[in-house]
């Protein structure tokens, strides 16, 4: 698929057709049609997101533009885009009356709402939605955008609801907005590249206890799948170790109840 592509979306009949928020139909009547013109696209490997059911969709984290090409794409593959976002943007004047309306749901990382998050995040994905959590968390540190290492709630995800985590690479939102810059360059037009892999092999991990040296077992296999993917689709390895997120400090937040936490979203 690419930059040539029709203003009408094109979705498998295969796809199992799930509901969309209104809020979400409103905003992608409005911004799909700048998208079309302002980007092109390379995406691969749609054969691989599951026709039916929930499951977890893992993509890396590159620019702030992030959700909105990522919800470009699952609105075409006909899947109600829906993410794990920051509570302080829930917060956020306008905004967060948007993402409130379009049905996302809000995550209080390092604290007990943690757990509130994910235990919601669940009981979407085994009603047949697909949840989009970012594995790092938060937009890449790296020097050449690569993936840092992960947070568990993604794995957790899948493994607490026995579903799919599915890997997506995507490439190109950098090029428009690098990471903690606020002036998009859409011209000339960037090409959005997105690769999605196969389902992470978790078979020997599943039914056991969740315990902190298997969340990060299972967090390491998904880093390394989208990092290689990565490297297939630029031809080159990263030229420095990847980046601990538990080094990068603790994340603001603006749950109330308590400061401990239960579970690492």
């Amino acid at each position: 698929m690419d930059g040539s592509d029709p203003l009408t979306p094109v979705v498998s009949d295969l796809m199992e057709r799930r509901p969309v928020p209104g809020m979400i139909k409103v905003i992608r009547f409005i911004i799909r049609p700048l998208l079309m013109v302002l980007t092109k696209r390379d995406w691969q490997g749609m054969e691989n997101l599951p026709r039916t059911g929930g499951f977890v969709l893992a993509p890396n984290h590159i620019s702030h533009l992030d959700p909105i090409l990522i919800s470009h794409f699952m609105l075409d593959n006909n899947i109600a885009p829906r993410f794990l976002g920051k509570d302080t943007l829930f917060d956020t004047p306008v905004i967060g009356w948007i993402v409130t309306k379009a049905e996302q749901i809000p995550v209080y990382r390092s604290t007990d709402g943690a757990a509130e998050s994910l235990r919601a995040a669940a009981a979407a994905i085994e009603s047949g939605q697909v949840i989009t959590v970012y594995p790092e968390g938060t937009i890449t540190r790296d020097p050449g955008a690569w993936p840092m290492s992960a947070r568990t709630g993604a794995v957790r995800l899948a493994l607490m609801t026995d579903t799919p985590l599915i890997p997506m690479m995507q490439f190109g939102a950098q090029e428009i907005l690098w990471p903690y810059t606020k002036l998009p360059k859409f011209l000339p037009r960037k090409t959005i590249r997105i690769r999605i892999g196969p389902p992470i092999d978790l078979s020997d991990l599943r039914g056991k206890e969740l315990t902190e040296d298997l969340l990060h077992e299972a967090s390491d296999r998904l880093m390394d799948t989208i990092t290689q993917m990565m490297v297939d689709l630029r031809g080159e390895r990263p030229a420095t170790p990847r980046i601990d997120i538990h080094t990068l400090g603790r994340s603001r937040t603006n749950y109330k109840e308590s400061s401990n936490h239960e579970g690492d979203a």
